[in-house]
């Protein structure tokens, strides 16, 4: 059965963290694809105003060089609120023949006793949590039918998140080396962050 990984998030914006991630997940659980799938609306996620086609126009820029990475629009064409279970009994219809990998950072492992639909989940997908050196996680804390679902993969320290981006891109500081270039080069011709050409 093919494997392939699914690596959701709001991608405001998607930054070589996130690519890095993806791959090592890739190589190590031996996927064949990762499909890159920005939320309509994130049930805890600030809204930075760049609407889902830009970050979907985004995620597309940052993984066009890799032939294993793939964009997926399944949540911004379903559009409201963004529930994991939701997403994957449609594409479970969609592609029954798949087997498929859920990838998350180690800080989320620990919050998905309360993610809505849980139970549905563990019994459709394989969760990967990305642990980074330092990261806290407590496996054995978690209900059993949760820990059969979750395996760790290893992740360097990239201490680059999307809120860091934002806030450099207000300040007027460089986020060069942080996205890739071609996703910078549409930040700049999309004006989005306040950037202009």
């Amino acid at each position: 059965m093919k494997k392939v990984g699914i690596m959701g998030g709001a991608f405001d914006p998607i930054h070589l963290g996130h690519l890095l991630a993806a791959e090592r997940a890739r190589e190590q659980f031996e996927l064949e694809e990762v499909w890159f799938m920005p939320s309509h609306t994130p049930p805890h996620k600030h809204q930075s105003g760049v609407s889902g086609e830009q970050r979907l126009a985004m995620v597309t820029e940052a993984i066009r060089s890799n032939p294993a990475f793939k964009p997926l629009d399944i949540e911004l064409r379903r559009g409201g609120v963004s529930y994991t279970v939701d997403t994957i009994k449609e594409l479970r219809k969609e592609y029954p023949d798949l087997e498929f990998y859920f990838i998350i950072g180690a800080d989320m492992v620990n919050y998905l006793p309360k993610w809505e639909g849980i139970d549905a989940l563990t019994e459709m997908l394989n969760f990967i949590g990305l642990q980074r050196p330092g990261s806290f996680l407590e496996l054995d804390t978690l209900p059993p039918f949760i820990q059969d679902a979750v395996h760790l993969a290893e992740m360097p320290l990239v201490d680059i998140s999307s809120s860091m981006i934002r806030s450099r891109l207000a300040a007027g500081h460089s986020i060069r080396y942080m996205v890739p270039d071609s996703v910078y080069d549409y930040m700049i011709r999309s004006g989005l962050y306040g950037l202009h050409a």
